[in-house]
């Protein structure tokens, strides 16, 4: 079965976004084991006298600091975090190939009936066919006076029953089309 096609569910999709969430929680709990350098810049009024609080040139001032942090007392809470996200990252994963089995599950599921259908179908119409030529020489034989009417009604009422299964069986057929259609995706695509 082409991947692309269990690829078309929204619940395919939405583990794959998860499976990829997961990897960049992994990825950011990561980067926490490293030092960080920080930069800022401040701007502001500095005075005393409010008179030159309106001299804005003479009474700005500006500040420009730096910072360097490594996470050398909370190396414990950030090894937990990790931990915390490889656990997430592996249930996602679980959850992936879950889900992914559910699909195959589903389409191969929907797959089988369709062709059980199928071949129930074929059996009942040859079934229709033998019913109605059935029909046909009890009717002869009832006009060449050698069977009663009751036996042709008998044959016409079996040959309209077998029509009414055959009509039932294919509705059965394209629900089935319809069910392997949204086991599919159902026609749903990604933007």
């Amino acid at each position: 079965m082409p991947q692309e096609l269990i690829e078309n569910r929204p619940d395919i999709r939405q583990a794959e976004l998860e499976l990829e969430a997961a990897k960049l929680d992994v990825k950011s709990a990561k980067a926490a084991f490293y030092p960080s350098l920080a930069v800022e810049a401040g701007l502001g009024y500095h005075t005393y006298n409010p008179i030159y609080l309106l001299a804005t040139p003479a009474s700005l001032v500006f500040g420009l600091a730096g910072r360097f942090t490594a996470p050398v007392f909370n190396r414990a809470a950030i090894t937990a975090q990790y931990r915390t996200a490889n656990a997430r990252q592996m249930q996602a994963v679980l959850v992936f190939e879950r889900t992914v089995l559910q699909a195959f599950t589903d389409v191969a599921t929907q797959l089988t009936v369709s062709e059980k259908l199928h071949d129930g179908y074929e059996l009942q119409a040859k079934q229709v066919a033998a019913l109605a030529q059935a029909s046909d020489i009890s009717l002869v034989l009832f006009q060449s006076a050698r069977a009663d009417y009751g036996e042709v009604l008998l044959t016409r009422r079996e040959s309209l029953e077998a029509e009414m299964e055959l009509i039932e069986t294919r509705k059965k057929q394209l629900l089935a089309m319809v069910n392997l259609y949204q086991a599919l995706g159902g026609g749903w695509r990604r933007t």
